[in-house]
């Protein structure tokens, strides 16, 4: 299935896809980059960034008005996007990131809320079935995603991970 992605009005504004020298405009274009990122991660329900094909991501590439960004600027991005607990890189070159659409508190939050709202407290649940609960936000979230939201609720002591026989629950308190 092709999401049909609405592009904002910078994606096709060339200076967008230069990091621009001046900083306080480089702060809003970072901003606005932010919003892009996370707005397509969403949209298509996507949770990795692989930058081993840059050339290919539509993201970082306009070929209506030929112009993309090089792999430092994207970095430069995603860095910033880190600042703001939105990215995480996976492996130390940062050739693969986390795309935090919501930050890890914030998945924690919403995971949380919905075991209150919903009775689910004080019962074990396998990510399986957190993953797998229809029309709520985390529906087919990420696993690791949701296991280091679930381990931050851990650290909050708000929920205690256990390891099953050939999966991981949690119990939320």
């Amino acid at each position: 299935m092709t999401v049909e992605i609405k592009w904002p009005w910078q994606y096709n504004f060339p200076p967008f896809f230069t990091i621009q020298p001046n900083l306080e405009t480089r702060k809003k274009q970072l901003e606005a980059w932010k919003t892009l990122i996370l707005n397509y991660f969403k949209q298509t329900n996507q949770y990795i960034l692989d930058l081993s094909d840059i050339s290919n991501l539509e993201l970082f590439n306009n070929s209506s008005i030929s112009r993309s960004l090089n792999r430092d600027d994207v970095i430069l991005i995603l860095d910033f996007l880190t600042r703001s607990e939105n990215a995480e890189a996976i492996d130390k070159n940062k050739n693969r990131w986390y795309i935090y659409w919501h930050s890890l508190r914030e998945w924690a939050h919403i995971i949380y809320s919905w075991a209150q709202k919903t009775n689910r407290t004080n019962s074990v649940l396998t990510f399986y079935e957190i993953r797998s609960t229809p029309n709520e936000e985390f529906t087919e979230l990420n696993e690791e995603i949701l296991s280091k939201a679930l381990q931050l609720l851990e650290s909050q002591e708000k929920a205690e991970i256990i390891l099953l026989q050939d999966t991981c629950g949690v119990k939320i308190f």
